[in-house]
């Protein structure tokens, strides 16, 4: 029997519906894995279609391509190494997702999920048919267990693993970002080790998918939970390790630990990748956004250059009358600083055009909101222009607080293909400004220092529509709108929840019914990267008509 045996970790970023792009992928980890003399080669779930697929592996042609991809990777990757790889797998008229195990130029086993998880952004149960829970594979004389993903979070699966004769449980994931993640991940996979007594690795994926960000920070546990092996977050990378069997059962050697960031690092890396795998997934080279002066657009700014090089970004100033010398002052030096392109582009003569045309239909009525979203509506009219011209994809630049009430313009300053701060609320954006202007890392492409100036940070928000506006103005003041909007979004809580946490029922009512009138802006605005358990999207679908307010 082998006292020794050792596997290849691939925590790479596949890309969804490349198969060709995602098996070549799979063939490098693979012959890494030769050349280390491994004797597995894994990666993760669903790794040939990308992950997450949403309705696409339903079609047909998709999945059966698909399959036939993971085929021909059976037969180039004959030669070496069992290779273990996620895909698609459909029988007798179900689709499975699944987990091949390659060898000898052949699929010889699969391994087929059982529980699907249905929450959040998963729709497994909609897509998949579950499958009996199976007992383990064999590479060589060695028994693997791998449960898929949602099976790792249920006792049953490990359990049964572990009785059929699984000696070690290798977890293969497509498990997204939010904060916090990699605790409850590090928890959960203790218990299995616990409950089993046998050593875990659980693989995930890196790399950004529309609003999701697969964060990586693969990792290993021995029996007992000690930790083997920590890869880093949000970081391609191939890892080999070894484990080695004696009167007591198989153990992982000690591997690197990477050092886990904290929550403002993690949330900041998250959303430079996922723009910079957004664009590059997308085809997108350069992007251009409106600087403002204000903190969202600064903010804005510095992931845009982070994430591609200051060189593919356009800063473009547009003001009226009612801009600011502070806020001209405050744009150009930030794009000055982080050595972007900055255009200035005044709205003056379009507007007064503007304001002309409607003269005669307007006559009589008092000037309201509706001049102020002229303003913003002529603002995105020029940057979609200079998008349509140049092909820099748009940025759109609004927080989180202001989605979910809607302190937006749509077809205004909600225009643009990506929303790097989607699910970052206002208050969130100000930490993440003094740790980006203290911080820099080597996966950041914009220069360091304080690039964001301290006169951005400090000043009250303002949208610069009218005279002498101010946030505050139409919104509680952003510590508490935050604090409400975290527990009517994030918490899912009620109006008596928000007056037990000492909020007044005026302003909980308040921003309860602009959260829910302004469902319509949010179902055509851009995606954003996802942070949270609850971001905009797939994790809160809500009817757009919607009477229901909550009495409490």
């Amino acid at each position: 029997m082998a006292d020794r045996f050792r596997i290849t970790l691939a925590q790479l970023n596949p890309t969804v519906g490349d198969l060709e792009g995602n098996a070549a992928l799979a063939e490098q980890a693979w012959q890494a894995g030769k050349e280390a003399e491994a004797d597995l080669v894994a990666l993760p779930e669903m790794f040939i279609t990308g992950y997450n697929t949403q309705d696409l592996i339903m079609k047909p042609a998709f999945h059966k391509a698909a399959m036939a991809k993971i085929d021909e990777l059976a037969k180039t990757c004959a030669d070496g190494p069992t290779l273990a790889i996620g895909g698609p797998w459909a029988e007798d008229d179900r689709l499975y997702n699944a987990y091949h195990i390659l060898r000898g130029g052949r699929t010889v086993t699969r391994v087929l999920k059982h529980h699907l998880p249905n929450e959040t952004v998963f729709d497994e149960v909609r897509i998949y048919d579950a499958a009996p829970v199976g007992g383990p594979y064999a590479v060589g004389n060695v028994r693997v267990g791998s449960p898929i993903c949602e099976d790792s979070w249920h006792e049953d699966v490990s359990e049964t693993l572990a009785e059929t004769g699984a000696e070690f449980l290798l977890v293969p994931n497509g498990s997204p970002y939010y904060r916090g993640k990699m605790e409850v991940r590090h928890q959960l996979m203790v218990k299995r080790v616990i409950e089993t007594g046998l050593p875990l690795i659980y693989l995930n994926l890196v790399g950004g998918q529309d609003d999701q960000v697969f964060d990586g920070g693969t990792f290993a546990l021995n029996p007992g939970g000690a930790l083997a092996l920590q890869m880093p977050m949000l970081r391609e990378e191939i890892a080999h390790i070894d484990l080695t069997r004696g009167n007591e059962g198989w153990r992982i050697e000690q591997g690197p630990l990477a050092k886990l960031p904290d929550t403002l690092e993690t949330d900041y890396h998250a959303m430079v990748w996922a723009l910079r795998d957004y664009m590059h997934k997308t085809g997108f080279k350069k992007v251009l956004l409106g600087l403002s002066g204000g903190i969202d657009s600064a903010i804005v700014a510095t992931i845009a250059a982070d994430a591609l090089g200051p060189e593919n970004v356009r800063c473009v100033m547009l003001p009226s009358e009612y801009t600011s010398q502070s806020s001209l002052d405050d744009a150009k030096a930030c794009a000055e600083a982080l050595g972007c392109r900055y255009d200035f582009v005044p709205i003056a003569e379009g507007r007064a055009a503007i304001t002309n045309t409607l003269a005669p239909l307007f006559e009589g009525t008092e000037p309201d909101v509706t001049e102020e979203n002229i303003q913003s509506r002529l603002r995105g009219l020029l940057l979609m222009a200079l998008s349509n011209k140049f092909g820099e994809m748009l940025l759109t630049t609004g927080n989180k607080s202001e989605v979910a009430v809607g302190y937006a313009t749509i077809y205004g300053d909600m225009s643009g293909g990506y929303n790097p701060i989607k699910d970052l609320y206002k208050t969130r954006v100000f930490d993440i400004c003094r740790w980006r202007n203290s911080n820099h890392r080597d996966w950041m492409m914009g220069p360091s220092g304080a690039v964001i100036p301290d006169n951005i940070i400090q000043k009250p928000p303002s949208a610069e529509l009218r005279e002498d506006q101010k946030d505050s103005d139409s919104l509680p003041d952003y510590p508490t709108l935050d604090g409400i909007l975290d527990i009517l979004v994030d918490q899912d809580g009620s109006i008596e929840d928000c007056l037990a946490a000492g909020y007044s029922r005026e302003d909980a009512k308040r921003v309860e019914h602009l959260l829910y009138i302004s469902e319509y802006k949010r179902f055509q605005s851009a995606p954003g990267a996802r942070l949270s358990k609850r971001a905009f999207w797939l994790d809160r679908r809500y009817p757009i008509v919607n009477r229901w307010r909550d009495g409490g």
